[in-house]
């Protein structure tokens, strides 16, 4: 029985998937995610009070180069020409901020991991960027949102992993 897992090979051991045989198709995927903060945490980068700059600027720069970087942070990462990544960072009151990740290419492998290291670094950027006021930030319910492209079709998550209360 062959294992559902692609980057093994047939001794189980790591294996880079070869997609050589694959065709080009237009591929997206869209990641979400979001980080919990205190309100006044919160405060300090919608008002532009934060010592370090403009939070959710500097995040969605950040962002893309995380999506841009995947292959060299992820070990079996095929290296892709990723056409756009679309950031949107949202404050949401009263204590965070909502990211998601839309990443583009025509290859012939998906930008799912891409997608997914955007909301990552962003995510990871706002926490470093705010962390003098507020070390106890949680970065919650990084997942895939959708995908289309390739031979496995579409994908469109049901609900969040993790409803907030």
């Amino acid at each position: 029985m062959s294992s559902p897992l692609t980057h093994f090979d047939a001794a189980g051991r790591a294996a880079m998937v070869d997609v050589s045989a694959k065709p080009e198709t237009v591929r997206t995927a869209t990641a979400r995610g979001r980080v919990v903060m205190r309100p006044e945490t919160l405060a300090l980068i919608t008002e532009g009070r934060a010592n370090k700059g403009d939070v959710l600027g500097v995040a969605r720069l950040a962002g893309i180069m995380g999506a841009k970087r995947t292959a060299d942070l992820i070990p079996l990462c095929h290296p892709l020409p990723i056409s756009s990544v679309a950031l949107e960072l949202t404050p949401s009151a009263p204590d965070a901020v909502e990211i998601e990740a839309t990443v583009r290419t025509t290859g012939r492998t998906g930008v799912e991991m891409e997608a997914l290291t955007a909301v990552t670094v962003a995510a990871l950027t706002i926490y470093d960027m705010c962390k003098a006021a507020d070390r106890a930030m949680q970065i919650e319910a990084v997942r895939l949102h959708s995908k289309s492209g390739g031979r496995s079709g579409d994908y469109v998550a049901q609900e969040d992993v993790t409803p907030r209360p």
